[in-house]
């Protein structure tokens, strides 16, 4: 249960109209690789180093779960670790519950390695995550061979599952486009003979597809009708260790880029940002929106492309953000409305299902924070419209339901509105980007 408003536990801070931001900076590592890192690591023979490892609490929660599943699992320096995989089905039955905290995709990313492995490991989290669906993730893998022996109401957390003897390769077509949910089937994958197929609809973040490939396992890609994928993967491949250096993360960077978008006068750069194709969607609908992105740099490192981005102060515009985009800015949505909030016109964002089961209701947190602050917004099914103004009124008092991204799109918002917007509780920022409040300081926001 969510502590009440006078909890001392709780962490309320307020964002006010800001100077120009200026700077350079680099956001900490990926998530999305950085919990690939630590799960594939574990999958392979031998050692595995890894660079710029996000050491925010979601990623250190899949970390002591893949020690708890056997993988030797040591940090040696900041962002720098080592882990000692065990090998494909290698895992050992852990003593407790794996407690994952507020990490959806370390939950449904280790529900899928360990359907492929001949042990039983119970699921547990935090109170948002105990409420996340986890019954489509469920389905596909009881397919593969899979068993849950218990599970909570409505499919979710806590939940006890034991992984196939003999797993089974299928073909499946996942009901919505999910990075998690694809690389979980992909994860069973690897123990079972033959090949895996996932059928996606529309093309969602490939690091699981790029990692698979890395540790030198056979995926296969290809097109499929106007915006989708079939990924085959053949199973059963020995896993090498590879060096893994983890880009900065583009969902993170989306705060102070928006920031620097909407404070007048600001002018940043950030550095060594992640500018996979699949990850994109955020700087593309930006651009289309007026903003002053400009890419410095581009180059490949560890199998994924990076940038520096230089932004600067913008005149935005309102725009139609088709559904086909979703998959690669589904993170940035809230940090998108708020930009969109101090553009000129409106904004429509198609096809947000998604929103809703992320760790809050994203899409209604989202709309309710907008109008708490004087922005004109509407939901009409999944679409989210936002009738930009140019200026934002500020003044209101946010409800982030235990949401880090919420949390920060709106501490974002303060920075350039007309009155102070406070935000109930900044706790759950650690959970993706522990040092959000001190980078954004030193670039000259005020937070108080």
């Amino acid at each position: 249960m969510r502590p009440a408003p006078e909890d001392p536990a709780l962490s309320p801070l307020s964002a006010r109209a800001s100077p120009p931001l200026k700077g350079r900076v680099r956001v900490p590592g990926d998530k999305s690789i950085s919990h690939r890192a630590l799960i594939f690591a574990a999958l392979a023979v031998g050692e595995t180093r890894i660079s710029g490892l996000l050491e925010g609490e979601d990623v250190m929660r899949t970390a002591n779960a893949v020690r708890a599943l056997g993988a030797g699992v040591e940090r040696v320096g900041e962002g720098r670790w080592r882990v000692h995989g065990v090998g494909i089905a290698g895992f050992a039955a852990p003593r407790t519950p794996l407690d994952l905290g507020n990490s959806g995709t370390g939950c449904r990313l280790l529900l899928g390695a360990v359907a492929g492995a001949p042990i039983a490991a119970t699921f547990d989290g935090d109170a948002s995550l105990r409420q996340r669906p986890m019954r489509r993730v469920l389905d596909p893998l009881e397919r593969m061979g899979a068993q849950v022996l218990s599970v909570g109401e409505g499919g979710r957390l806590p939940l006890t599952l034991r992984g196939a003897l003999d797993p089974i390769p299928i073909v499946y077509e996942p009901p919505v486009a999910s990075a998690q949910l694809k690389s979980a089937v992909l994860l069973a994958g690897l123990a079972a003979p033959g090949e895996t197929v996932v059928i996606e609809p529309a093309a969602t973040r490939d690091h699981t597809e790029r990692m698979l490939r890395h540790f030198g396992a056979e995926v296969r890609v290809e097109p499929m009708g106007a915006h989708g994928r079939r990924i085959t993967l053949k199973g059963q491949p020995e896993l090498v260790p590879q060096p893994i250096a983890v880009p900065a993360d583009p969902s993170s960077a989306a705060f102070p880029l928006v920031a620097a978008l909407i404070v007048p006068g600001s002018e940043l750069v950030l550095e060594a940002v992640m500018m996979n194709p699949l990850r994109t969607g955020l700087v593309a609908t930006l651009l289309d929106m007026g903003a002053q992105i400009e890419l410095l740099e581009p180059r490949s490192e560890g199998g994924e492309e990076v940038a520096e981005l230089r932004v600067r102060a913008s005149a935005l515009r309102g725009v139609e953000v088709p559904p086909q985009r979703a998959p690669s800015m589904i993170d940035e949505y809230p940090v998108l409305a708020v930009a969109a909030a101090f553009g000129e016109g409106t904004t429509r964002m198609r096809g947000l299902a998604e929103l809703r089961v992320k760790e809050s209701d994203r899409l209604a947190a989202t709309a309710a924070g907008l109008i708490a602050n004087g922005v004109e917004v509407l939901i009409e099914g999944d679409d989210l419209i936002v009738h930009g103004k140019g200026l934002v009124p500020g003044g209101g008092a946010i409800a982030t339901h235990m949401d880090h991204r919420i949390a920060m799109a709106f501490l974002v918002m303060g920075l350039a509105a007309r009155k102070p917007v406070a935000v109930d509780d900044t706790a759950f920022i650690a959970t993706s980007f522990p040092d959000f409040l001190g980078l954004m300081r030193r670039l000259g926001a005020e937070f108080g």
